[in-house]
Protein backbone atom coordinates (compact mmCIF):
# COMPACT_ATOMS: atom_id res chain seq x y z
CA UNK A 1 0.00 0.00 0.00
CA UNK A 2 1.41 3.39 -1.00
CA UNK A 3 1.09 6.43 1.21
CA UNK A 4 -1.66 7.86 -1.00
CA UNK A 5 -3.56 4.58 -0.73
CA UNK A 6 -3.56 5.01 3.04
CA UNK A 7 -5.69 8.15 2.67
CA UNK A 8 -8.41 6.35 0.71
CA UNK A 9 -11.75 5.70 2.42
CA UNK A 10 -13.33 3.48 -0.22
CA UNK A 11 -15.91 1.15 1.31
CA UNK A 12 -16.20 3.16 4.54
CA UNK A 13 -19.28 4.91 5.93
CA UNK A 14 -18.81 8.20 7.78
CA UNK A 15 -21.36 9.91 10.01
CA UNK A 16 -20.90 13.68 10.16
CA UNK A 17 -22.93 15.84 12.54
CA UNK A 18 -23.56 19.51 11.80
CA UNK A 19 -23.22 18.64 8.12
CA UNK A 20 -25.76 21.02 6.57
CA UNK A 21 -23.28 23.86 6.08
CA UNK A 22 -19.92 25.29 7.05
CA UNK A 23 -17.21 23.08 8.51
CA UNK A 24 -19.42 20.00 8.74
CA UNK A 25 -20.47 20.17 5.12
CA UNK A 26 -16.87 20.68 3.99
CA UNK A 27 -15.78 17.68 6.05
CA UNK A 28 -18.55 15.48 4.66
CA UNK A 29 -17.68 16.38 1.08
CA UNK A 30 -13.96 15.82 1.72
CA UNK A 31 -14.62 12.35 3.16
CA UNK A 32 -16.78 11.55 0.12
CA UNK A 33 -14.00 12.73 -2.18
CA UNK A 34 -11.74 10.25 -0.39
CA UNK A 35 -14.24 7.47 -1.12
CA UNK A 36 -16.56 7.27 1.89
CA UNK A 37 -20.34 7.11 1.85
CA UNK A 38 -21.88 9.73 4.14
CA UNK A 39 -24.55 9.86 6.82
CA UNK A 40 -25.24 13.58 7.32
CA UNK A 41 -27.20 15.13 10.15
CA UNK A 42 -28.01 18.60 11.44
CA UNK A 43 -30.97 20.14 13.22
CA UNK A 44 -32.16 21.86 10.06
CA UNK A 45 -30.97 19.49 7.34
CA UNK A 46 -33.46 18.48 4.68
CA UNK A 47 -34.36 14.78 4.55
CA UNK A 48 -34.18 15.06 0.77
CA UNK A 49 -32.54 17.58 -1.55
CA UNK A 50 -29.92 18.98 0.82
CA UNK A 51 -26.86 20.73 -0.58
CA UNK A 52 -24.50 18.29 1.09
CA UNK A 53 -26.35 15.28 -0.32
CA UNK A 54 -26.19 16.82 -3.77
CA UNK A 55 -22.43 17.31 -3.58
CA UNK A 56 -21.80 13.86 -2.11
CA UNK A 57 -23.93 11.99 -4.64
CA UNK A 58 -22.35 13.97 -7.49
CA UNK A 59 -19.10 12.27 -6.45
CA UNK A 60 -20.71 8.85 -6.90
CA UNK A 61 -21.08 8.25 -3.19
CA UNK A 62 -24.21 7.45 -1.17
CA UNK A 63 -25.62 9.99 1.26
CA UNK A 64 -28.26 9.49 3.93
CA UNK A 65 -29.60 12.66 5.60
CA UNK A 66 -31.46 12.78 8.90
CA UNK A 67 -32.54 15.87 10.86
CA UNK A 68 -31.58 15.70 14.54
CA UNK A 69 -31.46 18.34 17.27
CA UNK A 70 -28.41 17.48 19.37
CA UNK A 71 -29.93 19.50 22.20
CA UNK A 72 -32.81 17.03 22.50
CA UNK A 73 -31.53 13.88 24.24
CA UNK A 74 -34.47 11.60 23.27
CA UNK A 75 -34.12 12.78 19.66
CA UNK A 76 -30.42 11.88 19.72
CA UNK A 77 -31.19 8.34 20.87
CA UNK A 78 -33.91 8.02 18.22
CA UNK A 79 -31.45 9.23 15.58
CA UNK A 80 -28.86 6.67 16.68
CA UNK A 81 -31.37 3.84 16.35
CA UNK A 82 -32.49 5.10 12.94
CA UNK A 83 -28.92 5.17 11.64
CA UNK A 84 -28.19 1.71 12.99
CA UNK A 85 -31.32 0.27 11.40
CA UNK A 86 -31.19 2.05 8.01
CA UNK A 87 -27.50 2.59 7.24
CA UNK A 88 -24.36 0.47 7.00
CA UNK A 89 -22.20 0.23 10.13
CA UNK A 90 -20.49 3.52 10.95
CA UNK A 91 -16.74 3.27 10.41
CA UNK A 92 -16.01 6.96 10.96
CA UNK A 93 -17.81 9.29 13.38
CA UNK A 94 -17.18 13.02 13.00
CA UNK A 95 -18.61 14.85 16.02
CA UNK A 96 -18.75 18.29 14.47
CA UNK A 97 -22.24 19.61 15.34
CA UNK A 98 -22.29 22.43 17.84
CA UNK A 99 -23.58 25.85 18.83
CA UNK A 100 -22.31 29.00 20.51
CA UNK A 101 -24.19 31.58 22.60
CA UNK A 102 -22.54 34.85 23.58
CA UNK A 103 -23.15 36.85 26.76
CA UNK A 104 -20.75 38.11 29.45
CA UNK A 105 -20.22 35.57 32.22
CA UNK A 106 -21.94 37.66 34.89
CA UNK A 107 -25.05 37.81 32.68
CA UNK A 108 -24.80 34.35 31.13
CA UNK A 109 -28.18 32.68 31.82
CA UNK A 110 -28.71 29.06 32.79
CA UNK A 111 -30.49 28.34 29.53
CA UNK A 112 -27.44 29.47 27.49
CA UNK A 113 -25.09 27.34 29.58
CA UNK A 114 -27.36 24.28 29.54
CA UNK A 115 -28.02 24.41 25.81
CA UNK A 116 -24.38 24.77 24.82
CA UNK A 117 -23.16 22.03 27.17
CA UNK A 118 -25.89 19.66 25.98
CA UNK A 119 -25.15 20.15 22.29
CA UNK A 120 -21.40 20.69 22.34
CA UNK A 121 -20.40 18.12 24.97
CA UNK A 122 -23.14 15.81 26.23
CA UNK A 123 -24.41 14.78 22.80
CA UNK A 124 -20.83 14.23 21.65
CA UNK A 125 -20.30 11.70 24.43
CA UNK A 126 -23.58 9.87 23.78
CA UNK A 127 -22.84 9.52 20.06
CA UNK A 128 -19.27 8.42 20.71
CA UNK A 129 -20.31 5.84 23.28
CA UNK A 130 -23.11 4.35 21.18
CA UNK A 131 -21.24 4.18 17.86
CA UNK A 132 -17.89 3.58 19.56
CA UNK A 133 -19.25 0.45 21.21
CA UNK A 134 -19.99 -0.98 17.77
CA UNK A 135 -16.51 -0.04 16.55
CA UNK A 136 -14.99 -1.85 19.52
CA UNK A 137 -17.05 -4.94 18.73
CA UNK A 138 -15.76 -4.87 15.13
CA UNK A 139 -12.20 -4.11 16.18
CA UNK A 140 -11.82 -0.95 14.09
CA UNK A 141 -13.06 2.63 13.90
CA UNK A 142 -12.25 6.32 13.79
CA UNK A 143 -13.79 9.12 15.86
CA UNK A 144 -12.95 12.75 15.12
CA UNK A 145 -14.22 15.60 17.29
CA UNK A 146 -14.35 19.25 16.30
CA UNK A 147 -12.66 20.99 19.21
CA UNK A 148 -11.72 24.68 19.17
CA UNK A 149 -9.00 27.16 20.02
CA UNK A 150 -11.14 27.58 23.14
CA UNK A 151 -10.17 24.04 24.08
CA UNK A 152 -6.91 25.80 25.04
CA UNK A 153 -8.01 29.37 25.75
CA UNK A 154 -10.91 30.94 27.63
CA UNK A 155 -12.34 33.28 25.05
CA UNK A 156 -14.57 36.27 25.79
CA UNK A 157 -18.31 36.18 26.59
CA UNK A 158 -18.61 32.46 25.76
CA UNK A 159 -18.09 30.62 29.09
CA UNK A 160 -20.36 27.70 28.17
CA UNK A 161 -18.68 27.21 24.81
CA UNK A 162 -15.19 27.37 26.34
CA UNK A 163 -16.16 24.85 29.01
CA UNK A 164 -17.71 22.52 26.44
CA UNK A 165 -14.77 22.67 24.05
CA UNK A 166 -12.31 22.17 26.90
CA UNK A 167 -14.38 19.10 27.78
CA UNK A 168 -14.24 17.87 24.18
CA UNK A 169 -10.44 17.94 24.27
CA UNK A 170 -10.39 15.94 27.51
CA UNK A 171 -13.06 13.53 26.26
CA UNK A 172 -10.92 12.91 23.17
CA UNK A 173 -8.02 11.87 25.39
CA UNK A 174 -10.17 9.84 27.77
CA UNK A 175 -11.70 7.76 24.98
CA UNK A 176 -8.36 7.42 23.21
CA UNK A 177 -6.76 6.03 26.38
CA UNK A 178 -9.36 3.27 26.58
CA UNK A 179 -9.84 2.49 22.90
CA UNK A 180 -6.49 2.93 21.11
CA UNK A 181 -5.41 -0.58 22.08
CA UNK A 182 -8.59 -1.93 20.47
CA UNK A 183 -7.89 -0.28 17.10
CA UNK A 184 -10.33 2.60 17.53
CA UNK A 185 -8.51 5.89 17.11
CA UNK A 186 -10.05 8.97 18.74
CA UNK A 187 -8.71 12.42 17.87
CA UNK A 188 -9.89 16.00 17.50
CA UNK A 189 -9.40 18.95 15.19
CA UNK A 190 -9.23 22.43 16.71
CA UNK A 191 -10.14 24.92 13.97
CA UNK A 192 -8.81 28.43 14.23
CA UNK A 193 -10.88 31.42 13.25
CA UNK A 194 -12.93 30.09 10.35
CA UNK A 195 -15.35 32.13 8.24
CA UNK A 196 -18.69 30.47 9.13
CA UNK A 197 -22.07 31.49 10.51
CA UNK A 198 -20.75 31.00 14.05
CA UNK A 199 -18.14 33.74 13.55
CA UNK A 200 -20.32 36.29 11.76
CA UNK A 201 -20.53 38.50 14.86
CA UNK A 202 -16.75 38.52 15.30
CA UNK A 203 -16.09 39.36 11.66
CA UNK A 204 -18.65 42.16 11.83
CA UNK A 205 -16.95 43.68 14.90
CA UNK A 206 -14.27 45.93 13.41
CA UNK A 207 -12.17 46.04 16.59
CA UNK A 208 -12.24 42.28 17.26
CA UNK A 209 -11.77 41.40 13.59
CA UNK A 210 -8.67 43.58 13.34
CA UNK A 211 -7.22 42.15 16.57
CA UNK A 212 -7.85 38.56 15.45
CA UNK A 213 -6.27 39.06 12.02
CA UNK A 214 -3.26 40.74 13.61
CA UNK A 215 -2.50 37.58 15.60
CA UNK A 216 -2.94 35.03 12.78
CA UNK A 217 0.44 34.53 11.07
CA UNK A 218 -1.32 33.38 7.89
CA UNK A 219 -2.99 36.80 7.79
CA UNK A 220 -6.51 35.63 6.97
CA UNK A 221 -9.59 33.93 8.34
CA UNK A 222 -9.73 30.25 7.47
CA UNK A 223 -12.23 28.70 5.11
CA UNK A 224 -14.25 25.57 5.93
CA UNK A 225 -12.35 23.72 3.22
CA UNK A 226 -9.11 24.29 5.15
CA UNK A 227 -10.28 21.49 7.48
CA UNK A 228 -10.62 18.94 4.64
CA UNK A 229 -7.10 17.53 4.75
CA UNK A 230 -7.08 17.13 8.52
CA UNK A 231 -10.37 15.24 8.69
CA UNK A 232 -9.44 12.87 5.85
CA UNK A 233 -6.10 12.17 7.54
CA UNK A 234 -7.68 11.43 10.94
CA UNK A 235 -10.40 9.28 9.34
CA UNK A 236 -8.00 7.22 7.25
CA UNK A 237 -5.46 4.42 7.77
CA UNK A 238 -2.75 7.08 7.40
CA UNK A 239 -3.43 8.02 11.05
CA UNK A 240 -3.62 4.54 12.55
CA UNK A 241 -0.86 5.37 15.08
CA UNK A 242 -2.33 8.77 15.97
CA UNK A 243 -4.53 8.73 19.08
CA UNK A 244 -5.62 11.29 21.64
CA UNK A 245 -4.34 14.22 19.60
CA UNK A 246 -5.97 17.64 19.25
CA UNK A 247 -4.75 18.88 15.87
CA UNK A 248 -4.87 22.65 15.41
CA UNK A 249 -5.75 24.02 11.98
CA UNK A 250 -5.45 27.69 12.78
CA UNK A 251 -3.17 29.57 10.39
CA UNK A 252 -0.51 29.57 13.13
CA UNK A 253 -2.59 31.17 15.90
CA UNK A 254 -1.48 28.79 18.67
CA UNK A 255 2.19 29.17 17.73
CA UNK A 256 2.09 32.94 18.20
Amino acid sequence: MTILDKFKLTGKTALVTGARRGIGKAMAVALAQAGADIVATSAGIESEGSDVAGEVTALGRKCWTFPCDLGDRPAVYAFIQKVKSECPPIDILVNNGGTILRKPAAEHPDEFWDKVIEIDLNAQFVLSREFGRDMLDRGAGKIVFTASLLSFQGGITVPGYAAAKGGVAQLTKALANEWAGKNVQVNAIAPGYISTDNTTALRADAVRNTAILARIPAGRWGDAEDLAGAVVFLASPASDYVSGTVLTVDGGWMGR
